[in-house]
């Protein structure tokens, strides 16, 4: 690590960066309040998870639950509170690297990467978007620093916050076991990076002890989110007969967006550099983000991939990539930072404008945040109409909002029974029970009934926004709807 000399206030990067990571959080907190985005249909699942707090949910681990349930407790229900979460959290990881950052660089170098991390693309997104990444990152951020404190001294406290980081990490997303295995590669490969026994033993119990609740969850649930996370995976299914380069090809092209195109070129170009260098920090950051980026790669050529799923790895990628751009290459820091920045600056203001901007062909830039309010409206409003008390529907897309809207009203909100396996979250959870009485309004977009044959009650195709090329059908149909269904 290089040593700088004391500096004051004013003019000590940590301090500078600190005041930008603040300016930009302040700023992007004032456009979330003007945010005419509504929430997407895994938002508003993540709220509801919040609302049954448990140690496990159908498709993810708890932590986000939690995290929505503290800030809705604070400010009630709205798409704000919601959302609020997603730059702060963001903040949280930029100071944390830059914590990070000084294990391997100097001062003004560290400041750097914490600018970089809180002005990246996908950081500049997720501020805006509920998502597990979010709440992910800044625990793995922490392992990172704390491992690296521990390659240098051994330290029982580091080791404990090591295990505590990962636990809550992986709490938050799965994808937290890429530290676990990333690391592991890092000590075989590099010597330097191997930290005592008593150290990783503190923190393999302490990480066990952390996620002990969720693993019992799974198991008393049929192993519900694992299963969910490996149907994702799908690589049953898939074999190597099955094979989509371009897949693979669509998600390395992606990481330049999710990454920026200056921090992901020059991880390219420096990763298999740094095995040629004296410092084998470097070597530990390229091997700490390339698996990573290797496995979800591949996981894209057996099946798919999404280009947020390797986000993990731009931490380390950072760590490795921007000392050495302000050091060696700093006019192409620079041109990286203000295209960020310049993005940084206008997706904010984009999501102010989901309901104005449009594309060329005339459908809104931003139509997947808009018209799910509206739909839910025309829902519950017709179910009063029909004097139900309870409404069903066999999309998930529908249910995610519709629990949302109809919170401490008059409708109950249900999915259909699941026949087998529930093949989402409100079909586990919220079935419509077979001892309620009376007949319920049933809400669909495939436009058959639930059972029986029936006219629709309503009719409605939507305007501009998420079901602009959907039909909504209403049907009032029987209490005992399914015993009779064929």
């Amino acid at each position: 690590m290089q040593k700088s000399a004391p500096l004051d206030r004013v003019s000590d990067p940590k301090w500078i960066a600190i005041a930008i990571i603040a300016a930009i959080t302040v700023y992007r907190v004032i456009l979330l309040a003007f945010s005419q985005a509504e929430l997407f249909v895994d938002e508003s699942q993540y709220w509801q998870w919040g609302q049954e707090l448990a140690w496990g949910y159908y498709s993810k681990p708890p932590l986000i639950g939690w995290v929505l349930r503290a800030f809705t407790e604070l400010g009630g229900d709205t798409t704000f509170w919601i959302r609020l979460p997603g730059p702060l959290f963001q903040a949280a990881t930029a100071l944390i690297l830059m914590g990070a950052a000084r294990q391997v660089t100097d001062r003004r170098a560290a400041a750097m990467v914490a600018i970089a991390f809180v002005t990246l693309p996908a950081v500049t997104a997720g501020a805006f978007l509920v998502s597990t990444d979010t709440i992910l990152l800044p625990f793995f951020a922490g392992a990172l620093w704390l491992y690296l404190r521990l390659t240098a001294t051994s330290s029982a406290k580091a080791a404990i916050g090591l295990g505590l980081c990962l636990g809550l990490g992986m709490l938050a997303k799965y994808a937290a076991v890429y530290f676990i295995l990333s690391a592991g590669i890092g000590a075989l490969v590099v010597p330097q990076a191997r930290i005592a026994w008593r150290d990783a033993g503190i923190a393999a119990l302490v990480f066990l002890v952390v996620i002990a609740p969720n693993v019992v969850w799974n198991l008393q649930n049929d192993l519900m989110t694992f299963s969910h996370t490996a149907d994702n995976v799908d690589w049953v299914r898939h074999s190597g007969l099955n094979l989509h380069f371009n897949k693979a090809l669509e998600f390395l092209v992606s990481q330049f967006g999710v990454m920026g195109p200056v921090f992901f070129g020059a991880f390219l170009w420096l990763a298999p550099r740094a095995f040629l260098r004296d410092d084998w920090k470097q070597r530990w950051l390229a091997l700490m983000a390339a698996p990573t980026l290797i496995l979800v790669t591949v996981q894209a050529i057996l099946s798919k991939a999404y280009a947020n799923w390797a986000i993990t790895a731009c931490l380390a990628l950072l760590l490795l990539v921007v000392p050495v751009l302000w050091h060696r290459g700093r006019t192409w820091l620079w041109i990286a930072l203000v295209l960020d920045m310049v993005l940084a600056a206008m997706l904010p203001i984009a999501f102010t404008q989901a309901t104005r901007w449009t594309t060329p062909k005339g459908e809104l830039l931003m139509r997947r945040y808009v018209g799910e309010q509206e739909m839910s409206s025309r829902i519950l409003e017709t179910a009063r109409q029909q004097g139900v008390t309870a409404v069903v529907s066999d999309s998930r897309l529908l249910l995610a909002d519709l629990f949302l809207r109809a919170k401490g009203g008059d409708i109950a909100i249900y999915a259909v029974p699941a026949r087998g396996r529930p093949d989402n979250y409100y079909a586990q959870r919220h079935p419509y029970p077979a001892e309620r009485s009376g007949p319920f309004l049933f809400a669909t977009l495939d436009g058959a009934p639930a059972c029986g044959e029936a006219l629709p009650t309503a009719t409605w195709i939507p305007g501009p926004g998420a079901y602009s090329r959907d039909t909504l059908q209403l049907y009032l149909q029987p209490r005992n709807c399914w015993d009779t269904a064929k």
